[in-house]
């Protein structure tokens, strides 16, 4: 995935988030938005920590296409 598919693939699991978000706030029983909404808050770390390392290898002269996805357990709770 290239920087510009990394962007448009977080903006579409932040627009999914917040409906799923808004959902939850009408306080009924939700229990498979609520775990989708972990999955997507797991795949939103990634996908950040995807874009912050292909910048990074190309602020360093590397080749941003050797960036790879890191398990969620690595990157989850990454501070922005």
């Amino acid at each position: 995935m290239d920087q510009r598919q990394i962007l448009e693939r977080i903006t579409a699991m932040v627009e999914d988030e917040r409906r799923l978000r808004d959902g939850l706030t009408e306080g009924r029983d939700r229990t498979a938005e609520r775990a989708r909404l972990a999955e997507l808050e797991r795949e939103l770390d990634q996908c950040w920590d995807l874009l912050r390392q292909r910048r990074a290898k190309s602020e360093y002269g590397e080749n941003p296409d050797e960036a790879r996805v890191r398990p969620s357990s690595q990157v989850e709770g990454y501070q922005s």
